[in-house]
């Protein structure tokens, strides 16, 4: 099973980053923060690049 990246909403704050970076994999939940919709959607180094190394809490990460 591949790895996919998922999103701590209690820890997230809501920033965009992700979603600005790597629209095709986040987007904003109704609860006005980031979640997963796509993992398929980039890359695993695009994700973990633009996603995962920039969020300022650290509230993606990977589970397989």
């Amino acid at each position: 099973m591949a790895k996919e990246p998922w999103v701590d909403q209690d820890t997230c704050i809501s920033c965009g980053l992700c979603i600005d970076n790597v629209p095709d994999v986040f987007r904003f939940a109704e609860n006005g923060k980031a979640e997963c919709y796509d993992p398929t959607g980039a890359s695993e180094e695009v994700i973990q690049a633009e996603a995962i190394d920039v969020c300022p809490v650290s509230c993606i990460n990977w589970r397989e």
